[in-house]
């Protein structure tokens, strides 16, 4: 056995189908196989957050408290969730009390740890869940993320300040959080041994394949020292989605940071998720594949956000347009301040990109989400967004530019709010996880509650 193996976070109940099946995999799915991918010996099994939640609720009739409940029942091995900061798993920015209440119920639900990260690596935005993660009675182990992206202003020495911030913060392990696949192998490992040098938490790297560096970019992170790596089970890896786990088990077997994990043990597991994700693509409708696109050092769309894309364009009839929408998101990400593509700020440059490609004429129609964006709403930009830009092609008054975005957070609606609201339309007992849902997602979350709380349960509409 190493001395000092590398550990492994196993994500196909989580990003291995957000990847490639648009998220699509149903907790049935997963229930017969929790044993033998708890008995494998992972780091943790990540298995909430990210789009799970939205998904459960809007596609798949679950409810997403109800599935973390069922993972804990059946899990030792700890239960991951990806965390978007301020924005919870929704696209807005939530209040304080709304994000403190998330946090310590998803950790009284089984949450094991929280990676927490911001679409814009504005520390404003992570302090809070961080902060409540900490607090929690359970004691969960709190990660907080540099969202790594390539730009003009981008380096990785402004990644290694990120992380002093963040294990001064308070977490427990940082993450390189690298969603699109872009960070080559050579960077990596420069990366990853000035963080080492820099703080003394776990590292942990989370990459994708779209570019096809996947494997290498590990390999090389390895060498210089990575802690943790995140790899999904053959079936649901590679493409947009993490490395295989079983390729870098064998990869370092017998080397000196060998995992010590059973790659053998992992055979029947596998062969079981080719199945699920066989009947996922049917009983979808789902394209199912990609190819390995190394331009995704251009546009930077991230692996979850192509596979859901690829199929939004297929049901549209507008599947020619895909690569005039790849040209143009560089484009549309350079004037709003060259920010990392990730949730939120992935679809929202996404939408505008879509929006100018299908009108013929750049920022024709903007969303609101958009504007929020680039005036500061979800915090700073890497770079400031341009005043002639904001003013004149966006229209937006300078009285809007926000320059605190802690202050609109203040804001928000806070958690009573959103449960005077649920009640106002004839719930009159919500749980507080309801509560939570409807926060999130109201209309998604509305739709929920009229096909499964009848007037004999705990709701009793008027």
């Amino acid at each position: 056995m190493s001395k000092n193996p590398v550990k492994i976070t196993e994500t196909v109940l989580r990003d291995g189908h957000q990847s490639l099946v648009a998220t699509r995999m149903r907790i049935s799915d997963m229930l017969p196989q929790l044993s033998a991918l708890d008995a494998i010996g992972y780091n943790a099994l990540e298995a909430w957050g990210g789009a799970t939640f939205d998904t459960c609720l809007r596609f798949l009739d679950e409810d997403p408290w109800e599935r973390l409940d069922t993972l804990k029942k059946h899990l030792k091995t700890p239960i991951q969730m990806l965390l978007r900061g301020q924005n919870l798993l929704g696209y807005n920015h939530y209040s304080n009390d709304v994000v403190e209440k998330f946090v310590h119920k998803a950790s009284e639900h089984g949450v094991g740890v929280f990676r927490i990260f911001d679409a814009l690596n504005d520390i404003r935005n992570l302090k809070v869940a961080i902060d409540s993660a900490l607090k929690c009675t359970e004691k969960p182990h709190v990660q907080g993320c540099l969202v790594y992206t390539i730009s003009p202003v981008h380096s990785n020495e402004s990644f290694v300040e990120l992380a002093i911030e963040l294990e001064k913060m308070g977490c427990h392990s940082v993450c390189i959080k690298d969603m699109s696949g872009l960070l080559k192998p050579y960077v990596a490992e420069d990366l990853v041994k000035k963080l080492k040098a820099a703080v003394k938490i776990p590292i942990e790297l989370h990459t994708h394949c779209t570019s096809g560096f996947g494997h290498a970019t590990y390999l090389k992170a390895i060498e210089a020292g990575v802690d943790i790596i995140d790899t999904a089970l053959a079936p649901f890896s590679s493409d947009t989605s993490q490395p295989c786990t079983e390729t870098m088990v064998a990869m370092l077997e017998g080397e000196e940071r060998d995992t010590g994990l059973d790659r053998q043990a992992m055979t029947p597991i596998s062969k079981y998720f080719l199945g699920v994700k066989q009947d996922l693509i049917k009983t979808f409708n789902l394209k199912g594949y990609f190819d390995i696109n190394p331009n995704v050092l251009d546009f930077q769309i991230p692996g979850g956000m192509l596979s859901n894309l690829a199929n939004q364009l297929k049901e549209a009839g507008m599947e020619d347009k895909y690569q005039d929408l790849l040209d143009e998101m560089p484009r549309v990400r350079k004037d709003i301040g060259y920010p990392p593509l990730v949730t939120p700020s992935s679809q929202i440059v996404g939408t505008m990109a879509t929006f100018n490609v299908m009108s013929g004429e750049r920022y024709k129609m903007v969303p609101n989400e958009f504007k929020d964006l680039a005036r500061g709403k979800f915090g700073k930009t890497p770079v400031e967004v341009d005043r002639k830009f904001l003013t004149e092609t966006l229209h937006i008054s300078p009285d809007d530019i926000i320059e605190d975005c802690s202050v609109e957070d203040a804001k928000a609606k806070t958690f009573m709010e959103f449960k005077e609201e649920l009640k106002d339309k004839g719930y009159l007992n919500p749980t507080d996880e309801d509560v939570l849902s409807y926060a999130l997602f109201p209309q998604v979350a509305e739709e929920f509650f009229k096909a499964h709380y009848k007037p004999i349960t705990a709701y009793v509409k008027e």
